[in-house]
């Protein structure tokens, strides 16, 4: 045989390494995404204090008649525990969690804040209205912001503030029953316990 006869094969041969190349790292990838615990990830801010943010309410969001409060540079300051709560209306994790938020706040009387994230007013007025709203304060991260001075991965995370405007607590993802009952509410309760 020729070299012209193999050189059809060879051509073939090197056209299959780039697809094999791109398979491995693909399930090397998909590996990697489903053995991770993204509640797992640390956080440099624990055991420092939150970012201070001033944020807007979202627009035509009310309550009894009243507009609903925004974000106040002092409001994780307040002597008691403060859960911090980034979430969107478009976000189907936070639809999953928002009744255990509401359980969360029945069950500890803790103040809940919560933080929008590059959400549209009407849409986060909809959602409210739809699931209810836990929170005690709402601002608006319409430029993602203040996600990124908190180190925020992606929608939902969660963050327990002690009375002193410390985080001592985040977790990343939706919270489950589980989650609630072994991370969240203890974190809440150590944050009380704690000498303010």
């Amino acid at each position: 045989m020729t070299d012209a006869a193999h050189a059809p094969k060879r051509s073939n041969v090197l056209r299959l390494i780039p697809v094999a190349i791109f398979l491995v790292m693909a399930a090397v990838f998909a590996f990697a995404l489903r053995s991770g615990d993204p509640s797992k990830l640390p956080s440099a801010l624990i055991g420092k204090q939150a970012p201070k943010l001033t944020l807007a309410p979202i627009e035509g969001l009310q309550k009894d008649g009243t507009p609903f409060p925004g974000l106040d540079a002092n409001a994780l300051v307040t002597g008691k525990p403060v859960v911090v709560n980034f979430w969107a209306s478009w976000c189907a994790p936070c639809v999953a969690e928002h009744p255990l938020l509401v359980k969360m706040v029945k069950d500890t009387g803790v103040n809940l804040v919560g933080i929008n994230h590059k959400d549209q007013a009407v849409n986060a007025r909809r959602f409210l209205a739809r699931y209810g709203n836990p929170y005690t304060a709402i601002g608006t991260d319409g430029d993602g912001r203040a996600a990124i001075e908190w180190g925020v991965y992606g929608m939902p995370e969660t963050f327990v503030v002690d009375g002193q405007g410390t985080i001592v607590y985040k977790h990343v993802g939706p919270i489950s029953e589980e989650s609630l009952a072994s991370k969240v509410i203890p974190a809440i309760k150590n944050a009380t316990a704690t000498k303010m």
